[in-house]
């Protein structure tokens, strides 16, 4: 089973919307999917309720997760990591042993622009534009994720 995990700084915006969308896009018996925070601001708190109805819009519930910190551990129970921002990935692979788990750790957006490195945007304190605009990126990588584990 490929297990993949998404991670961004609270869990409550970016990531789970990731989550939500990547188990869309792929065989659920094959594969586990999971989202993280690199902060422990909103641990056991719902996905935003503009993450959550932006999911919604798409025919996706994100509305059962639960917000998580990382931990070290994640890096023995995951394949792939993905992060959503330069600063997701500094504090990610801060926490890693070795080569093998900072191998894991990838932004999200150089699925679909490798080796630029561009950050997906926090939306938290923007308006329901942001939000909109992060799920169409999240989308298109996810699509690309997809079909690389499918």
């Amino acid at each position: 089973m490929t297990r993949v995990l998404m991670v961004c700084l609270g869990n409550i915006c970016r990531s789970p919307l990731a989550e939500g969308i990547l188990k869309s896009k792929v065989y659920l018996h094959k594969t586990f999917i999971d989202s993280a925070g690199t902060g422990a601001y909103h641990v056991g708190e719902k996905p935003d309720r503009r993450s959550i109805a932006v999911a919604n819009d798409h025919g996706i519930d994100i509305s059962d997760q639960k917000a998580r910190k990382f931990s070290k551990k994640d890096f023995e129970n995951f394949d792939f990591i993905y992060v959503m921002d330069q600063s997701n990935y500094d504090n990610v692979v801060a926490l890693a042993s070795d080569e093998n788990e900072k191998a894991k750790v990838k932004l999200i957006l150089n699925e679909v622009f490798p080796g630029e490195d561009l950050d997906v945007p926090d939306p938290y304190y923007g308006g329901d534009f942001g939000f909109k605009n992060v799920y169409k990126m999240l989308n298109e990588a996810c699509d690309l994720i997809a079909k690389k584990i499918n």
